[in-house]
């Protein structure tokens, strides 16, 4: 087995963003009603079909996956006071939303779009509440919860990633780095020192290129600055690799009907963490991840997902084996 992680006995931070998505269906055109020499004047409404409100944002899906998995993850972030319902949710499903920041003039990040019938979109989206994510301290969420095993800093307000980063860096709490959305926008000043020094660097294949390309490191001196990297292959899996140059690849899961990709980062993330959380080897951790990120990808929603232990335990053997099966079993029960 590659790459047995010690145990961990410490808390699970989750910093990242709180939102809120709010999806509409129009039946027609978009190009239908525009006329392309008169856009400077530009005034159109359209009546659509539906509306879906669904829960997002990185952290509180990722929390949501360890939750469903046993944990207690801290979520760390910013809301507004529009959180009540959400929170509410997340509690109800095992989530620590004591440490959320509650801001009392904005409202919660929140992603508006509607859809055409040619899946042409027109979107907004209304950072909020996120913005005051940077007023958040982690050494009193620290004081409250212990010492964490790790604190993930994921896509969030920039200040708060840099904040969160530099004073994992003071005090010492061990991080993860995992910038995924905010790589096109963040220069490579701020990319550099958002992954110098974590203990774990989280990105999809072409974020990973992104990366480089910012930063101006290569593929060998990025990993130089981190412990693990874990660099997700959609469809292909997974691969990681170690600071010393050890490589594997994880396949993804079998027998998946895909329906919908939102979210299924994090829910691998999520699953990924709790099996490192259990004291499992990184290749056991890859294919926890595999399987939670499955569930979500077959599930329109990033927190709609289901499953009992049997049903999980079972999906883990027909994709990876017996012997995965029953370690995977073993600490769910």
């Amino acid at each position: 087995m590659f790459g047995v992680v010690t145990a961990p006995t410490g808390s699970l931070l989750i910093a990242g963003s709180i939102a809120t998505d709010h999806l509409m269906t129009f039946a027609g055109k978009f190009a239908d009603s525009l006329v392309v020499d008169q856009l400077d004047k530009l005034s159109v409404s359209f009546l659509v079909n539906d509306l879906e409100i669904r829960r997002g944002g990185v952290a509180p899906n990722m929390c949501f996956g360890m939750a469903r998995l046993g944990l207690r993850p801290v979520l760390v972030g910013a809301a507004g006071e529009d959180f009540t319902d959400y929170r509410s949710w997340l509690e109800r499903h095992g989530v620590d939303c004591d440490s959320v920041h509650i801001s009392d003039s904005k409202h919660t990040a929140r992603f508006v779009c509607t859809t055409d019938s040619t899946m042409a979109q027109f979107a907004s989206f209304y950072p909020g509440a996120m913005s005051e994510a940077s007023l958040i301290e982690l050494a009193p969420i620290v004081e409250r919860v212990g010492q964490p095993t790790y604190v993930l800093i994921g896509a969030d307000d920039p200040d708060a990633m840099k904040r969160h980063t530099e004073e994992c860096r003071q005090r010492g709490y061990p991080f993860i780095a995992d910038c995924s959305q905010q790589l096109a926008f963040a220069e490579g000043d701020l990319i550099r020192d958002l992954i110098e020094g974590a203990a774990i660097l989280f990105s999809n294949e072409y974020e990973s290129h992104v990366i480089e390309k910012k930063t101006g490191w290569s593929a060998e001196e990025v990993l130089s600055r981190v412990g693990i990297q874990v660099t997700t292959l959609g469809k292909d899996g997974v691969r990681v690799t170690t600071a010393d140059g050890n490589s594997f690849e994880v396949s993804a899961a079998k027998d998946v009907a895909a329906v919908e990709p939102t979210g299924v980062g994090d829910a691998f993330r999520g699953g990924f963490l709790a099996a490192l959380s259990w004291g499992s080897s990184l290749e056991r951790a890859a294919q926890v991840g595999c399987v939670l990120a499955a569930y979500v990808v077959e599930t329109v929603g990033t927190q709609e997902y289901d499953f009992t232990t049997a049903q999980f335990v079972e999906r883990v053997r027909i994709s990876y084996g017996d012997e995965a099966a029953a370690e995977v079993s073993a600490n769910l029960s």
